[in-house]
């Protein structure tokens, strides 16, 4: 049987560079592409991919927050994320979503194929360069907490935070997103009330921290 692999990155030359390369592997089978994390969603629940590999940093809906929402609907699909955040802290953050892998995109390519066979059974799998303690935060803390709520945020906040950071305009949440703009400013205003922001500069500032967006937007 081979493994169905849902590819999600926004990048087309990239994206297509690891298409290239995985159905070269006679054990992958690529069963869609997406292009951002919203994308990801509905193709998840179409195509049920045993793996799906996920950008950290996408347009509209990051990989974070996809792989959330994916997880609730679609619990025995396995992810891994790709990102160049080399942070602990989002090393942390990406496993507690329920992710099962963190692959740095300055990773050889055949990182990719040996994450994707770790991952398929079972197993978690982490890139070489991230610390021994943080592996040791992961298995220890992680599951002890897990069921704490350690975000501020509501899922749908920090998609309008992440929407708001991109500079899109209240209407152009509300159409995305499909509710109204009256929504959107009510969520707006609580998020800046719970973050103790004053303005979309800080909003765009705090979504850059989190990465939620990436610095080069």
């Amino acid at each position: 049987m081979r493994i169905k692999i849902l590819l999600v990155e926004d990048h087309t030359l990239v994206r297509k560079g690891l298409v290239s390369l995985l159905e070269s592997e006679s054990e992958i089978e690529v069963v869609g592409e997406a292009e951002n994390g919203r994308e990801a969603l509905a193709m998840a629940e179409s195509l049920q991919p045993d793996i799906i590999v996920m950008d950290m940093s996408m347009p509209e809906l990051n990989g974070l927050d996809a792989t959330r929402q994916i997880l609730k609907s679609n619990p025995l699909t396995s992810i891994i994320i790709l990102t160049m955040y080399t942070d602990e802290e989002y090393v942390i953050e990406v496993i507690k979503t329920g992710a099962k892998g963190y692959l740095f995109k300055q990773a050889a390519p055949t990182e990719l194929i040996t994450a994707i066979n770790t991952v398929n059974k079972g197993e978690i799998y982490l890139s070489p360069q991230i610390s021994e303690t943080v592996k040791e935060l992961i298995k220890t803390e992680i599951p002890r907490n897990s069921s704490k709520k350690d975000n501020v945020l509501t899922s749908r906040e920090r998609e309008i935070v992440q929407l708001i950071a991109e500079g899109n305009s209240n209407k152009k949440i509300a159409e995305v997103l499909f509710i109204s703009v009256k929504t959107v400013d009510s969520h707006r205003t609580k998020i800046m009330s719970k973050l103790k922001l004053h303005s979309t500069a800080d909003i765009t500032r705090y979504a850059i921290r989190k990465g939620l967006v990436s610095a080069e937007h």
